[in-house]
């Protein structure tokens, strides 16, 4: 599925922001998931960001899905 203005999203995200959403998809809060990862809260968020940006998402929930439908997590 294209995204808007026909660009197609990217499915070959850096593994630090799999690594995020895969979390996110657990239930996961940002604070849990800085904590795990030894991460600030920031960077959780800035590569929650760039995944959904990257997959064509307008949130981090729409950006799981669409990792789960590529088969990413």
């Amino acid at each position: 599925m294209a995204a808007s203005g026909g660009v197609r999203p990217s499915t070959d995200l850096p593994k630090d922001e799999v690594e995020v959403l895969a979390l996110f998809a657990r239930g996961y809060t940002i604070e849990r998931i800085a904590r795990e990862l030894g991460v600030s809260e920031r960077t959780v968020r800035r590569r929650l960001r760039a995944a959904a940006d990257a997959l064509g998402a307008g949130t981090s929930v729409e950006a799981v899905v669409r990792a789960v439908r590529a088969g990413l997590i």
